[in-house]
């Protein structure tokens, strides 16, 4: 790619922002390095196409029915292929632009991402040599369990030994933690020596998350009596978890990693909580640093929203897996939180359709509820009824971590999640509305920037301070009135002075894309009224209701709910069919 140098073109007056703009340079150097207007026009569009999470566009006959072909001939395919810009695969000297015999036209990086990732993939399962584990031993890790709803968890703690590459997927409450948990200690019992284990996700809350939740696992084992030669085992899996970018070392200042195929990491086992919120390039630089014997166990739902950045790695891999038949993946399905059951089975209906979510709505009864909100004044008057009800639970003066701990406890029963960001159904104007009626309720001096019960989400990483995207901190005066933020920590909780918060948001509105990897008792859904709007999926409803343990309120126009309902989003890529597909 060096060879080409970027130069100089007039700007339209008009020119959009965002990616929009980045498609519209694109182009503009297309045409400045000699493509046709054709090839710049696709280009433009490529662009644009990974704003929004794809990672190719067919041009062609799409290899699946859910990618939907775009406006171009047998002329125009064979015009572009005549390009020398364009590669028809990505071996060789690079190119700018790759359109594979399929017709899927892509950048060339995420061509090469995604063909060093199915061939990472297949070389794991190749090498796969599964070894059997005793039905006693299964019993003593499942303290005897064989029911129906435990035969899942057994069968990937059984499958899991001698490969290279597992994936469990499940919705929350199937026992996604504690069932990765069994399979590390089958694994370190499998061992002759201690095994070293890095578990990851790719947010520091969602690391957070996991490693608690493998502690409280640790405790229900022993509890349940596992034999001491298993408590050896248990004992070797680490209490902590990291971001992925931690554990590869991330380098800012050129955007690669410390960790890669020159210089593997140590683990023998890794896992990777959360994996949906992985994109591609991510996953590509985790297999590049992986040792070829090391075990790669990815865990999530692959029903959630896709990562940020481009591709649909997990849904794409389960997809492939699915498709197949492999014995390398385990979905979960049972719900064992009991008084979550009738909410799981509204967002699990909700990829079935309107008359099958309508169906489960009704079973849910109170647990989950419509609100019509289809203008401002609707929005305004269902916002002061939630701020009324976070007003009344004003934090008292925290003088100790248990104090702090309660009240963030409290702060997680409550939550709004907006599908939009900005715009006034957004989650920046929903979250400064819900400011000004706690600062009115709560008798807060006017440029007071910290109060006493001021929410906020950290937005940036910051290993310094061991803060992370996604962190939520709760403001607390103590009982002479000194301010501290506190957020939940391994440790236990950590308090900071305002001024030492790192870059950070109001958290009393998130968007559903950052509220993912963390729970809370009670959650309301915002969506646009706007019934066309693309940001209406079913991802998206599913991903919010989800974050839901006991209740959930839905915000919304009946049209747009049925909008969501009707829209499966799926990212167009090569991923799946070429993981079933060699030489695809």
């Amino acid at each position: 790619m060096s060879a080409y140098r970027f130069a100089s073109a007039p700007r339209p007056a008009d020119q959009p922002l965002g990616w929009q703009a980045l498609g519209d340079a694109l182009r503009r150097w297309v045409l400045a390095h000699g493509g046709s207007d054709l090839l710049a026009c696709w280009a433009q569009r490529i662009c644009e196409a990974e704003g929004k999470g794809n990672t190719a566009v067919y041009l062609g006959t799409p290899a699946h029915d859910r990618d939907e072909p775009l406006e171009c001939t047998d002329e125009e395919l064979a015009a572009l292929r005549a390009q020398p810009l364009v590669a028809a695969d990505d071996i060789g000297a690079p190119r700018p632009f790759v359109l594979d015999a399929e017709g899927r036209f892509y950048l060339w990086r995420n061509r090469r991402d995604e063909t060093q990732v199915i061939a990472a993939l297949r070389e794991r399962r190749a090498v796969a040599a599964p070894a059997p584990l005793a039905e006693a031993d299964l019993d003593r890790l499942f303290a005897g369990r064989k029911d129906q709803a435990v035969m899942p968890q057994r069968q990937a703690v059984l499958r899991v030994g001698g490969r290279r590459l597992f994936v469990l997927t499940g919705g929350p409450g199937t026992g996604k933690t504690a069932t990765v948990l069994r399979m590390l200690v089958r694994l370190q019992h499998d061992a002759s020596a201690p095994l070293a284990m890095a578990l990851t996700a790719p947010t520091g809350k969602a690391a957070q998350r996991l490693a608690q939740s493998l502690r409280q696992g640790r405790e229900s084992l022993l509890a349940a009596g596992l034999p001491a030669d298993w408590r050896a085992a248990l004992a070797c899996v680490p209490e902590t978890a990291q971001t992925l970018h931690r554990l590869l070392g991330y380098q800012r200042w050129n955007g690669g990693y410390l960790h890669h195929a020159g210089h593997r990491l140590a683990a023998d086992a890794v896992v990777v909580d959360e994996a949906s919120m992985a994109d591609l390039s991510l996953l590509r630089a985790l297999l590049d640093a992986l040792r070829p014997e090391a075990a790669l166990i990815l865990v999530g739902d692959a029903d959630q929203l896709a990562s940020v950045g481009a591709g649909s790695a997990l849904m794409d891999i389960v997809e492939a897996q699915d498709r197949e038949g492999a014995s390398d993946l385990v979905r979960l399905q049972h719900c064992f939180r009991t008084r979550q059951q009738a909410l799981a089975g509204v967002y699990q209906s909700v990829h079935a359709g309107p008359d099958a979510f309508a169906a489960a709505l009704a079973q849910a009864g109170e647990d989950v509820r419509r609100h019509e909100v289809k203008d401002r004044k609707q929005l305004q008057a269902i916002l002061r009824r939630w701020s009324q009800q976070l007003a009344a639970r004003a934090p008292v003066p925290c003088i100790d971590a248990d104090g702090a701990h309660a009240a963030l406890q409290t702060l997680s029963c409550q939550q709004l999640l907006c599908a939009l960001r900005e715009g006034p159904f957004g989650a920046t104007a929903a979250a400064a509305a819900i400011e000004r009626a706690l600062r009115a309720a709560w008798h807060v001096p006017e440029g007071d920037a910290w109060y006493p019960g001021r929410a906020v989400v950290v937005v940036r990483n910051d290993y310094a301070a061991g803060l992370f995207n996604g962190d939520v901190g709760l403001c607390l005066a103590d009982a002479d009135g000194r301010l501290s933020v506190w957020f939940e920590s391994e440790a236990g909780v950590r308090a900071f002075a305002p001024e030492a918060v790192p870059a950070h948001e109001s958290a009393f509105a998130l968007t559903v894309h950052r509220s993912q990897g963390s729970e809370y008792d009670r959650v309301a859904v915002l969506l646009p009224p706007a019934d066309g709007s693309p940001i209406l999926t079913q991802q998206l409803l599913y991903t919010a209701l989800s974050r839901a343990r006991l209740q959930a309120e839905l915000w919304c126009t009946h049209g747009a709910l049925v909008a969501a309902l009707k829209h499966g989003v799926r990212r167009s890529g090569g991923l799946a069919e070429r993981m079933l597909h060699p030489g695809g």
